[in-house]
């Protein structure tokens, strides 16, 4: 049964490169693939639920706002991501050769460095704007898990970053896996990180009282599910297993657990009411003052 899943190229048959070409004036290379077309989907999704949030007033921005977050974002997260990446998975390497750090073209991205980018972005949004971090942090958790679906089915496509053998009926071949069959780890965080991480953020939303709290389960929610999935994923070769059971990303996933209290604790301290609470205790005051004057 198992032998009908095994696609020699990737688990769909389709080319990584999407469209490959040449300019025509400047007669150079262009390739776009489906990995980038993913990332792009991602941004869009989120740009939509930016314009969301803001009219729902949970994070009042006007559309030059969201488009220099975004920009702050993509910039924050580049970084975050090519940074980690050299010099947790691959400081070896980007020690002989330190320019590599900028050959982002020849892949090697953490999501963990991405998050630490994109934490560092909204810091200097929030303060350009003059706006409370907490807000800022919670609006990136609602508006940006969705895009993380939408990476791990580029990953997908790309066949990379696939999980441990396995007899499972579900087992796929990787080209770049060897002859034998495997999870489709990517799908598992993709469901995990993307679908059910966002609807838990959501769903969060719309119960609590102050900012912060989003932030806090996405940072966790995030790590609890990483850190499972992780199980069921190859670990990076030039790394392999600490204390011959846990991966790289396992351990950064612990250190996320902790950072996520931090949040919580912030949430706590700060107390910044979302709008719509606001409003609910100036209603029920109006009312009391009713009731007393009609008394």
């Amino acid at each position: 049964m198992n032998e009908l899943i095994k696609i020699p190229i990737n688990p769909l048959g389709l080319n990584p490169i999407l469209l490959d070409f040449q300019i025509p004036i400047l007669n150079l290379p262009l390739q776009v693939r489906w990995y980038g077309l993913m990332y792009l989907t991602g941004y869009v999704v989120g740009f939509f639920l930016l314009k969301k949030l803001s009219k729902e007033l949970f994070c009042k921005l006007s559309d030059k706002e969201i488009d220099s977050f975004i920009a702050h974002l993509i910039i924050g997260m580049l970084i975050g991501a090519r940074v980690v990446y050299c010099i947790v998975y691959d400081f070896e390497h980007w020690s002989q050769n330190p320019f590599s750090l900028f050959t982002v073209w020849n892949g090697g991205l953490s999501f963990h460095g991405a998050v630490i980018g994109m934490a560092a972005a909204s810091y200097i949004f929030a303060r350009k704007i003059h706006y409370p971090f907490l807000v800022i942090t919670d609006t990136l958790a609602l508006a940006g898990a969705p895009g993380l679906f939408f990476g791990r089915i580029g990953n997908f496509i790309n066949g990379e970053l696939y999980g441990r053998v396995t007899d499972v009926p579900w087992a796929m071949m990787f080209a770049s896996g060897g002859n034998v069959l495997r999870h489709p780890s990517m799908l598992y965080e993709g469901i995990g990180e993307g679908i059910l991480l966002t609807a838990i953020l959501w769903f969060v939303k719309s119960k609590q009282k102050y900012y912060g709290i989003v932030s806090g389960f996405f940072i966790f929610g995030y790590a609890v599910i990483r850190f499972g999935i992780e199980f069921f994923r190859e670990p990076d070769a030039q790394l392999g297993f600490y204390l011959n059971y846990f991966t790289m990303g396992q351990i950064l996933c612990l250190f996320m657990m902790v950072l996520s209290v931090l949040f919580f604790i912030f949430s706590k301290k700060y107390k910044i009411k979302l709008p719509w609470i606001e409003l609910n205790v100036e209603k029920n005051i109006i009312k009391k003052n009713k009731k007393k004057s009609r008394a």
